[in-house]
């Protein structure tokens, strides 16, 4: 029966009469005064407390319910990987490169984005600890982008596009495990084995834009070409792609062998230095890369777009930083030899060479990614990633 303060608050009990249930009732809510510091009112004065709520998705967004379970498996998940979860993948920061800021569409002769952002999400998946190398003792011996991919955790990731590609390849595997080259030509689409093209993950660029826009980053309107309309996604959100910007041209124009801070993510976010050289590397193959380099004059442009043919370079091979063997320079990939042109081009025009030893800068970065490594050279996560980076590296041979 209600008090004549008012209405009481009830909660539904494992069982019991109402003697238990009331001294339940205290307890939790002397819990509560004692967790949050304010005397419970609920049934003394007829006001309930406030709701516990969490954050949520979105900083400074609206409240919403969790459950404290829920927090646990988050915190153990972020040991188990290294840090917490950027706020963008590394294919939304790529795509939103490549978007002009108040059109809201990408190029039309751009040909390697597509394929690129494929490579991009086993990097992601890798990253987060959900694919690996297959741990094969004589997988040495095969060129590393035809290594087999296994998955070695199929809890989902929250992102729609990255659990519909993890869910296909555990599906996959009781069939067939495959290679880093196959899984990113079956994506994309690139197979005459029509058994095979269900694989294919389509419209990834209008999905990845609509996640964007989800995140605030981007808006979404209607913009006519003449004989049709298309929905575009001009850039709302102008901080966050300068914030990108920022941290590609910062790194590709560092001058000494310490990773500046800027060229990084924030704080305690996961593989920060492996992400930056993923961002940059995966804006280069996907030629949205000079998109960033609208401060830069020409001689910077062209020192920029030649440290990024060294830092992939150094990351298509593993272990990283292996590639020159002592030699002075890495494999001789599409992008590395246009690298080496420009940069032939540039001495024969009398720019000169680095005004820094490059070489120190690009090994400092790759120093500072083995770091990060769980397992060091057995951290066949990151060997997924360095695959990747050699398929991407073939880009324009390959289209």
């Amino acid at each position: 029966m209600a008090s004549a303060g008012g209405l009481s608050r009830r909660r539904v009990g494992g069982g019991g009469g109402g003697g238990t249930s009331s001294s339940l009732n205290e307890d939790e809510d002397d819990k509560y005064r004692n967790s949050n510091g304010a005397a419970n009112v609920g049934s003394r004065s007829g006001t309930p407390p406030p709701a516990q709520h969490a954050g949520s998705a979105f900083e400074r967004g609206s409240k919403i319910a969790y459950d404290p379970r829920d927090m646990q498996q988050g915190a153990s998940e972020e040991a188990k990987i290294g840090g917490k979860m950027p706020r963008l993948t590394i294919m939304e920061e790529v795509l939103l490169l490549g978007i002009k800021d108040k059109q809201g569409y990408l190029s039309f002769w751009n040909d390697n984005i597509s394929y690129a952002l494929r490579g991009c999400i086993l990097i992601e998946l890798a990253l987060r600890r959900r694919i690996a190398v297959s741990k094969d003792p004589n997988r040495r011996r095969i060129p590393i982008a035809d290594r087999i991919i296994e998955v070695i955790d199929d809890k989902q990731t929250g992102e729609t596009i990255l659990d519909e590609a993890l869910k296909m390849m555990k599906a996959q595997e009781e069939v067939e495990r495959m290679s880093v080259n196959s899984w990113i030509d079956l994506m994309s689409g690139e197979t005459w084995n029509v058994m095979k093209i269900g694989f294919q993950l389509k419209q990834v660029r209008e999905r990845l834009a609509k996640g964007l826009v989800d995140k605030g980053v981007l808006r979404t309107e209607k913009r006519n070409f003449l004989l049709f309309d298309m929905a575009t996604h001009p850039v709302a959100d102008v901080r966050t792609k300068e914030s990108i910007i920022t941290r590609v041209v910062t790194l590709l124009t560092a001058t000494t062998s310490a990773v500046p801070p800027a060229a990084l993510d924030k704080e305690g976010v996961q593989c920060r230095h492996l992400r930056a050289v993923c961002l940059a590397c995966a804006a280069y193959t996907a030629s949205v890369l000079d998109n960033a380099f609208g401060r830069l004059g020409y001689e910077e442009r062209e020192a920029a777009f030649q440290r990024c043919d060294e830092i992939l370079g150094e990351f298509v091979s593993w272990p990283f930083g292996t590639a020159s063997n002592g030699s002075g320079g890495g494999p001789v990939t599409p992008a590395t030899a246009a690298g080496r042109r420009r940069q032939a081009t540039r001495i024969a025009s009398g720019s000169g060479g680095y005004e820094v030893n490059a070489r120190e800068v690009v090994m400092g970065l790759v120093s500072e990614v083995r770091k990060e490594a769980i397992s060091g050279e057995d951290d066949t996560g990151f060997e997924v990633v360095a695959g990747v980076l050699e398929v991407l590296s073939k880009l324009d041979s390959l289209i």
